[in-house]
């Protein structure tokens, strides 16, 4: 069962009913905009030539979700998405709501090992899919990990590793034995009367289940954060109020939809407001993310730190006549002081703001305002959303600390997630009997009411922006018959923020270990994890500096690997 997390009662409840979103269904915001903006720029691929406005953008996701139902999808029905930012994605986002079906969001860099967890943890009923991108052939990972979807016809998949998946859809590509093209879904779907999504769609509630995004943990297994309908409409509302979006402006989305935020403060954040979508490439690249804000005159732009420094030290840079910028958000990582301050100096983007939260939160709990002034948005992440809690408390005692005292951040509130998917244990640990989600961070709070993230409670790695648990990684590595003993840990990196370190024990007495190298070991990670995942730093060690208990101490690990690379501790906000 799903946790449904507290909701705000008083002063705060009756303040969130006069918010437009309040008490709508994602489909019913879409249709809404779509009426109040038909004409209006809704969706633009500048590189494939693809642009939609509100009107065509709403019958395009009404024509999928009439193909959803024509295959027997429905209400509650998980529904997951492997692919990187294409067009059919932000179609399919909004398609699943419009049905009830909840959208499971895979990221494309998964591989075989990673897709094989996500599909059968998720009870996924279908799962849409690229032919390939890059090194990646999605086709043939798939087959690898059901290896019977060749041998079966369309909607009729029987695997006894996944019980639930009946169809498999291909986004673009020949389409592989077993599975149907996106067209062919679509041309289904006509023979569907609109009347049926009409009444699909009166059919939801705002508190329902609409999107599962998984959250790697500490055990080392990711975890399905679900969130509902009013969880991400709010979310989007107020971070989109936060910046003072309108329907005039245009948001440059560079950052993958799989993740909170492209879905939310990106194409969900834009349904709201009215606001324009321009999505610059399938995935990040600089040169063509600059272009995309030249062109078409995009006033939001959207990254990680990693993304705006890439974007400022590109050759055509200094060339692009980025005039048209005035605001947009840098989260998902650390930002380093002087990298905010050439934002808002070189790229002009004078009302840049700083966002911090995670997916468990939907995924924004504080946020800094656009007339904040410059310290206040490179030194803190702002103060919390409107109808969101935040307290710092003693990690040990669960005493709430005063302002300047370091302790975990926890947030309650409409954004708290209903809870992990077949997870109650790990739910009852991140969201306590209050209510309280409890983030794992470290921060204080300042007397004027902003935070500042000081550290955290886990051990999480945030590399350019994606969130990494050594212990995943660590398990996997386990798997090596070579390996002994593994301890993965972050090291600071000018570059990404953080970058992954392995310090490996091998097996005296396993042939496996002879000759063995570093480039093995990546070779071997690289071919089950996400490249994100493979470790750059990997040292063959003979012993761990340790605890008198035997634990290992990864701090001590981190002090030498910094002291042997040279690496400094980066500041930042």
């Amino acid at each position: 069962m799903l946790r449904i997390p507290y909701t705000l009662v008083g002063k705060a409840a009756m303040a969130q009913a006069t918010v437009p979103v309040e008490g709508k269904t994602i489909p019913e915001v879409l249709v809404q905009t779509a009426q109040t903006y038909p004409d209006q720029d809704a969706l633009v691929f500048p590189q494939l030539g693809v642009r939609m406005n509100w009107a065509e953008f709403e019958q395009a996701t009404a024509q999928a979700a009439r193909g959803l139902l024509a295959l027997g999808l429905g209400k509650g029905d998980h529904v997951a998405i492997w692919a990187t930012n294409v067009p059919q994605w932000v179609i399919l986002q909004f398609a699943t709501a419009r049905i009830g079906a909840v959208l499971v969001t895979i990221n494309p860099a998964y591989r075989p090992h990673e897709l094989r967890y996500a599909l059968q943890q998720s009870d996924s009923v279908a799962l849409f899919l690229l032919d390939r991108f890059k090194t990646s052939d999605y086709f043939a990972m798939i087959n690898e990990v059901c290896p019977e979807l060749k041998h079966s016809v369309p909607g009729e998949l029987k695997s006894a590793e996944f019980p639930k998946l009946r169809w498999v859809v291909a986004l673009r590509g020949a389409t592989p034995q077993g599975a149907i093209s996106w067209e062919q879904m679509l041309d289904q779907g006509r023979g569907v009367d609109p009347a049926d999504l009409t009444d699909a769609q009166r059919a939801l509630r705002p508190q329902e289940p609409i999107n599962i995004q998984y959250t790697s943990g500490t055990t080392g297994f990711p975890k399905a954060a679900t969130l509902s309908h009013r969880n991400l409409l709010l979310n989007a509302y107020y971070v989109g109020q936060c910046q003072r979006l309108s329907h005039q402006d245009r948001i440059c989305i560079p950052v993958p939809f799989y993740h909170c935020f492209g879905c939310v403060l990106g194409t969900l954040c834009a349904v709201v407001y009215g606001a324009t979508m321009v999505i610059p490439a399938e995935y990040f690249n600089p040169t063509a993310t600059l272009e995309a804000i030249e062109k078409e005159r995009c006033t939001v732009i959207y990254g990680v730190p990693t993304m705006f420094i890439a974007e400022l030290e590109d050759p055509s840079f200094a060339q692009r006549d980025l005039s048209s910028l005035r605001t947009g958000i840098m989260a998902g990582s650390p930002c380093p002081i002087e990298l905010m301050k050439r934002v808002v100096n070189q790229m002009g983007v004078r009302e840049i703001t700083i966002a911090y939260g995670q997916t468990e939160a939907s995924p924004v709990i504080t946020q800094t305002r656009t007339d904040d002034p410059l310290e206040l948005r490179v030194e803190t992440v702002g103060r919390p959303l409107p109808g969101v809690e935040v307290k710092i408390v003693d990690p040990q005692t669960g005493k709430t600390l005063e302002d300047n005292q370091q302790g975990e951040l926890c947030a309650r509130g409409h954004v708290v997630m209903l809870g992990y998917y077949k997870n109650p244990e790990a739910t009852a640990k991140a969201i306590d009997s209050q209510g309280w989600l409890h983030t794992g961070d470290l921060a204080v709070r300042l007397p004027n009411g902003y935070y500042k993230i000081t550290g955290r409670i886990k051990e999480m790695v945030i590399r350019g922006g994606e969130n990494i648990y050594p212990r995943e990684i660590e398990e996997f590595l386990y798997t090596h018959p070579a390996i002994e003993q593994v301890a993965v840990l972050g090291v600071p990196d000018e570059k990404y923020g953080e970058e992954l370190c392995a310090w490996i024990k091998l097996r005296t007495d396993a042939p496996e270990a002879q000759n063995l190298t570093e480039e093995d070991i990546r070779q071997f990670c690289s071919q089950h994890l996400a490249h994100f995942k493979v470790p750059r730093y990997i040292r063959f060690v003979q012993e761990f500096p340790q605890t008198v208990t035997g634990k290992i101490q990864k701090f001590r690990i981190r002090e030498i690997m910094m002291k042997e690379l040279g690496l400094k501790e980066q500041e930042t906000a």
